[in-house]
């Protein structure tokens, strides 16, 4: 028999034996029968256990009582353990007997030794059901291929309970190697490529395929910047500005941008801006003024939306592109549901209703999602009107959700980021921090592949990213003169982000653009 006390590997820390096991068990799983049958014959290692060997024999053999005796032989197995597998057993040997016609040797199984096992009276009742139905098992009729697939069946069912190293996890070679590709995958800060992982190197993505160098300055704007937002699909770019116009670019197969529209219709800065889903209508939420929908492909303004003592803070839609929700400042006002021709939907607003000072709608349609009174993270369910509230402590400037709708960031004037799960089971936030907000409204936002990144504007007129899993920046990115007010990272291209500023510029890095 082969030392399973030897040890292999660069370290020492890989059992031999072990190792051999799960290797002829791979080649099983992958049809190369005659491989592994030699690997174990050359090695004197078999990929099962001699215990998982002898039941086996006696299961396909259909030796019911030394597959029992076998089973209670196992030490370090649970009673309870012992138990289920010897129901498994059981259960066969019950079958088999129906269908043989052997109903006294069925019915001793059914009334005492299955009993015996203590497992509840629900599985007797069943089985005693089966036991009724007996011209459903073909009485008296064995046919042998029928038995074999239900001895291969038990035999599954014994290998799912007994513990290891008698029986060995399904494609466990698999399973080891996804979680060594997994925790590289984990431990690269830079992680932004989608290719497949090659199981010849470490992986590990290079700085360079990150957003850092600045490729393009947008200064079309005459006022400060304070919005800007990737549309769907990652052909446009829109962008809003205190001098009362927002602008929709197209971007270019070259990650270039260009202006389509510059659209004028408010007469107070423009705050806020908010993508269809579709990618066919953009809204406009104005300074203390109106929300506007207008018509990407014609620049043109489809509908207007309040009036001029209508307080919009932020808009958001659903995912249908059919209807919408606004939120107001105004106490009296709340949060508005509207169709796309100006119907009121839905409106919650009264005495107790505060001021809305963010809003969102998670991506799948189910949470409405609200910033209240400063402090407050309402979480609404839409379609159950359930609720649940996070409090923060420090005022919260802006809100974001992440493309899964599993999560949410919320900027703090406390100079961090805070980052929440919508389902409300977290009792800490993550926290992120390094960027400077004390004064400004300051908005964050999800990016990169899989929303692994949080990039944030900043008050000392820097970009600053962190990856999800650090609190700490793993990049900070020049090229705004002033506060930087707002960032959006293309969700097609995750090279490409934009950064809108108070220096009346958008920047466009590659990886990174800037507006301002």
């Amino acid at each position: 028999m082969e030392n399973t006390g030897i040890m292999i590997g660069p370290k020492g820390m890989i059992k031999k034996n072990e190792f051999v096991r799960i290797i002829a068990q791979c080649l099983y799983s992958l049809g190369y029968k005659k491989t592994a049958a030699c690997l174990e014959l050359e090695s004197c290692i078999s990929c099962k256990s001699p215990e998982l060997e002898l039941i086996e024999s006696h299961v396909l053999n259909g030796d019911w009582d030394g597959c029992i005796e076998s089973l209670a032989k196992i030490d370090g197995l649970t009673d309870e353990t012992k138990a289920s597998a010897m129901f498994f057993v059981l259960e066969q040997r019950l079958l088999e007997s129906l269908k043989g016609g052997d109903i006294s040797s069925a019915l001793d199984v059914l009334w005492k030794q299955i009993p015996s096992l203590k497992l509840g009276k629900e599985k007797v009742h069943q089985l005693s059901y089966e036991l009724l139905s007996l011209n459903e098992f073909g009485l008296g009729c064995i046919d042998r291929d029928v038995v074999h697939e239900l001895q291969k069946s038990l035999l599954a069912q014994l290998q799912s309970v007994l513990p290891q190293p008698i029986t060995l996890p399904e494609r466990r070679l698999e399973h080891l190697i996804e979680m060594a590709i997994c925790a590289q995958i984990d431990g690269c800060i830079y992680h932004s490529s989608s290719n497949m992982t090659s199981l010849y190197r470490d992986h590990c993505c290079v700085r360079d395929q990150f957003p850092t160098e600045t490729i393009q300055i947008l200064t079309d704007h005459q006022n400060e910047v304070w919005f800007v937002q990737f549309s769907n699909n990652g052909e446009y770019l829109a962008s809003s500005s205190s001098d009362c116009t927002a602008i929709i670019w197209k971007v270019q197969d070259d990650n270039k941008v260009t202006l389509k529209h510059t659209l004028r219709s408010h007469q107070n800065p423009v705050s806020f801006v908010a993508w269809s889903p579709d990618d066919t209508m953009l809204l406009t939420c104005g300074n203390m003024e109106v929300l506007k929908l207008w018509d990407v492909e014609t620049g043109t303004c489809k509908h207007t939306f309040g009036d001029d003592g209508f307080i919009v803070s932020s808009c958001a839609w659903f995912p249908d592109s059919k209807r919408f929700v606004c939120g107001s400042s105004d106490p009296k006002k709340g949060i508005y549901m509207w169709d796309c021709n100006g119907n009121e939907i839905k409106a919650w607003r009264g005495i107790r209703m505060p001021k809305v000072l963010d809003l969102a709608v998670t991506p799948d349609g189910e949470n409405l999602i609200s910033i209240f009174s400063d402090k407050e993270i309402r979480i609404l369910n839409v379609a159950t009107g359930a609720e649940h509230v996070i409090s923060e402590q420090h005022s919260i400037t802006s809100l974001s959700v992440s493309g899964d709708s599993k999560f949410l960031i919320v900027n703090l004037n406390s100079q961090e980021i805070h980052m929440w799960d919508v389902a409300g089971k977290w009792l800490k936030p993550l926290q992120y921090n390094g960027h400077r907000q004390q004064k400004y409204v300051i908005r964050s936002c999800f990016g990169g592949l899989n929303g692994t990144f949080i990039a944030s504007g900043s008050e000392d007129s820097k970009v600053y990213i962190w990856n999800r899993r650090n609190s700490n920046p793993i990049e900070v990115l020049s090229g705004h003169l002033m506060t930087v007010n707002c960032i959006s990272w293309n969700p097609r291209r995750p090279q490409v982000l934009a950064s809108a500023s108070d220096d009346h510029t958008v920047v466009r890095s590659n990886r990174l653009y800037e507006c301002t």
